[in-house]
């Protein structure tokens, strides 16, 4: 289907006004549920959760892709990576923040490790090669990273990287930053599972969709036709 390349930035200008004379556009909360404190420091969580966070490109499809995994309990789209105390659909997209649209994962380790949502990562949600843009949308907001939580995740982000890089996965460079966590803002409610609650939308159609269907076929014993449960 040959659809137009509708960025990000033109689909949400309908939905941020709706969203604007519905009174859902308020800011984002710093604090989640999972394991952040006001702060931006993780909690203790439960032995059967942990966390994850990954920005690759419009927060959209890298959240709908881990809505489907097997073992994800939730996938939170958001904003990190920045230096404000702060953050906002509006001043993240204006660059005024430094933040990255990135997605936080909370996870069953038992039926999904850490290492098969890198994979998943690096394989299906996104191109790790693409240098501060993804597909039609462009600019350090939608950059490639991993924000690490822990050693452990740092070193084997590191470690997938290398074994890509050495394998000659991809033709070009992987330019995906490894960084360490500092703070997680929740995006605007009207964000949250946006390609579930539009997926005829053109710009989800076209970008977002393939990748639910690449993660079917990569990852079959992974893949859940339904998200979770609403958190």
């Amino acid at each position: 289907m040959h659809l137009p390349l509708v960025s990000h930035s033109t689909a949400l200008t309908a939905v941020s006004v709706f969203a604007l004379l519905a009174g859902t556009a308020v800011r984002p909360n710093p604090v989640h549920a999972t394991g952040l404190t006001p702060r931006g420091e993780f909690k203790a969580s439960l032995a059967a959760e942990q966390t994850a966070v990954f920005a690759g490109g419009c927060f959209w499809g890298i959240e709908a892709v881990f809505e489907h995994v097997k073992g994800v309990k939730h996938a939170v789209s958001g904003y990190a990576g920045g230096t404000s105390a702060s953050a906002s659909y509006d001043e993240v997209s204006a660059g005024t923040t430094r933040h990255a649209e990135a997605v936080l994962v909370t996870y069953d380790p038992a039926q999904v490790s850490y290492a098969t949502l890198l994979s998943i990562f690096f394989s299906v949600a996104h191109d790790p090669t693409q240098l501060n843009r993804q597909g039609p949308d462009t600019g350090p907001q939608y950059r490639s990273a991993i924000f690490y939580s822990s050693k452990e995740q740092k070193l084997a982000a590191e470690a997938s990287v290398a074994q890509m890089t050495a394998a000659k996965t991809y033709k070009k460079p992987i330019v995906t930053q490894i960084v360490p966590l500092e703070k997680f803002y929740e995006a605007e409610a009207y964000h949250q599972d946006y390609a579930a609650r539009n997926p005829n939308q053109p710009y989800i159609v076209y970008n977002d969709a393939p990748k639910v269907e690449h993660l079917r076929s990569k990852f079959p014993k992974l893949f859940r036709e339904q998200k979770q449960a609403a958190r």
